[in-house]
């Protein structure tokens, strides 16, 4: 059966529960082995420590970590590592722990109930046999948080709903050790080392975007809901290639978008001042009702829109705003987009920053310029790949996770990138650089295609002034 825990959330379990990676193995759901005290201890007695899991009608979800077994000894039982928490509330993300005021009484270990935690029965799940009913089941059990598992000021009812209507109750057995890898890479590459590096860097830096084309750039937009690490992708790219982590474009998490203006950013090596061939355009970050929509992204990829203009959320961008290029020629236009999702939280992006996205892609395709996504924050997906970002590509989360985004953004997979940006690290680290330099040679690769069709067929795109070389 589908587990509903989701893959993020188990991450974020692991983060809580802490000493490396897990394994989380099903044991018992409502759904498939009925809610029935006997049941839950049968299946989940001397297991080791284990989650679980509630699933309310609201799409609500919170449960409680014990790291002591279940026995049916029928006493509190001592456990200091125990924990209750919220991972969603009414469908939206949520995330907080309750940790226990004392590791007395943390768990109630009987026969006749369900899991149990806390000496106020802090989350009681339930103590008979309870049928379905419709779509859910209405557990007998209780939330009274704030006995033994500290509240932090949220009341019980901003946790579940103040009901125990549950559509789902599932328990996991919890090991220590990592993601499971695929054995045979997903996406084949050479070996990592050094030398890759050094190729990838030579391959970048000799980009020539078409010698029939009078241009020495391929401009790449980048465009992204806030957070995502569009910046970040630009000073990872910059970093590179000077010899040292930069923090140029402006980065970080806040509430709206830290990005204010339309940048073409060049990147420049430690060794010259000449930019190399390729231009990394930011925009202002995706929220639900603001930042870059359909109508502006046209403007962008037509080459309309200048260097440095300034977003203005209550205006969108138009042939009477100031600035506006009127005749671009193609040395002014995008040649190939970027979508710059973060790879941690795919699984609750906004709808309506989806719709905005989709948006987008329907003008996109109309115009048609080539797509890819670059999918980032990998290494908080799978705890292997934090470990060890070479592995990523024989990592089943990061190849399931690439298929999802794939379906949802309708692109083939290899248009869908996996990266992490420079964030934490002071110093270059060669495995981060190569997955860097492995999406951008893939961008500019595709940018190439984009470049094929302006000189095959100009008129197809659009373009108001076409400089060639020599007359075709």
């Amino acid at each position: 059966m589908a587990k509903l825990l989701s893959k993020q959330e188990k991450v974020q379990l692991e983060q809580w529960i802490g000493d490396g990676a897990k394994t989380f193995e099903l044991i018992y759901s409502i759904n498939r082995d009925g809610c029935n005290p006997a049941t839950f201890h049968q299946l989940c007695n001397n297991k080791g420590p284990t989650v679980t899991v509630l699933y309310n009608k609201n799409g609500s979800v919170f449960g409680g970590y014990t790291s002591v077994p279940w026995k049916s000894c029928g006493t509190y039982q001592i456990d200091y590592n125990a924990f209750l928490f919220r991972l969603r509330y009414n469908g939206q993300t949520k995330l907080t722990k309750f940790p226990p005021m004392a590791g007395t009484n943390t768990i109630y270990d009987a026969v006749g109930y369900g899991p149990c935690f806390g000496g106020g029965h802090d989350l009681l799940t339930f103590t008979t046999i309870v049928n379905k009913s419709g779509d859910y089941f209405a557990l007998n059990g209780s939330m009274n948080i704030n006995n033994t598992f500290h509240s932090r000021g949220v009341q019980a009812n901003e946790i579940n709903n103040g009901h125990m209507q549950i559509t789902e109750l599932e328990v996991y057995k919890i090991s220590d050790g990592p993601n499971v890898e695929l054995v045979e890479p997903w996406r084949s590459t050479l070996e990592w080392n050094q030398g890759l590096l050094e190729t990838l860097k030579d391959d970048v830096h000799n980009f020539i975007p078409l010698e029939e084309l009078n241009i020495s750039q391929a401009k790449i937009l980048l465009v992204g809901p806030i957070g995502a690490g569009k910046s970040s992708f630009f000073n990872t790219i910059s970093s590179i290639f000077r010899g040292h982590v930069t923090s140029q474009a402006c980065s970080g998490s806040a509430e709206h978008s830290l990005t204010t203006k339309y940048r073409m950013y060049q990147v420049r090596s430690a060794a010259s001042s000449k930019p190399l061939p390729f231009r990394l355009c930011d925009t202002r970050g995706l929220e639900e009702s603001q930042g870059l929509d359909a109508s502006e992204i046209s403007f962008i990829i037509d080459g309309n829109v200048p260097d440095g203009y300034q977003f203005n959320p209550s205006v969108p961008f138009s042939r009477e705003t100031p600035g506006y290029i009127k005749d671009p020629s193609v040395k002014d236009m995008i040649h190939c987009v970027a979508f710059v999702l973060d790879g941690s939280t795919i699984d609750v992006l906004q709808e309506k920053t989806l719709e905005r996205l989709k948006a987008m892609q329907t003008k996109i395709n109309q115009i048609g310029v080539p797509q890819v996504v670059l999918l980032t924050k990998v290494d908080k997906v799978c705890r292997s790949v934090e470990e060890d970002l070479s592995i990523i590509f024989k990592s089943g989360l990061i190849s399931d996770l690439v298929d999802k985004v794939s379906q949802v953004m309708g692109l083939p997979r290899g248009h869908v990138l996996p990266l992490k940006n420079y964030e934490k690290e002071l110093e270059l680290d060669m495995s981060v650089s190569i997955l860097a330099l492995l999406a951008l040679r893939q961008i500019l690769r595709f940018s190439q295609d984009s470049l094929f069709n302006f000189l095959d067929n100009p008129d197809k795109l659009g373009i108001h002034k076409l400089e060639m070389k020599d007359k075709i």
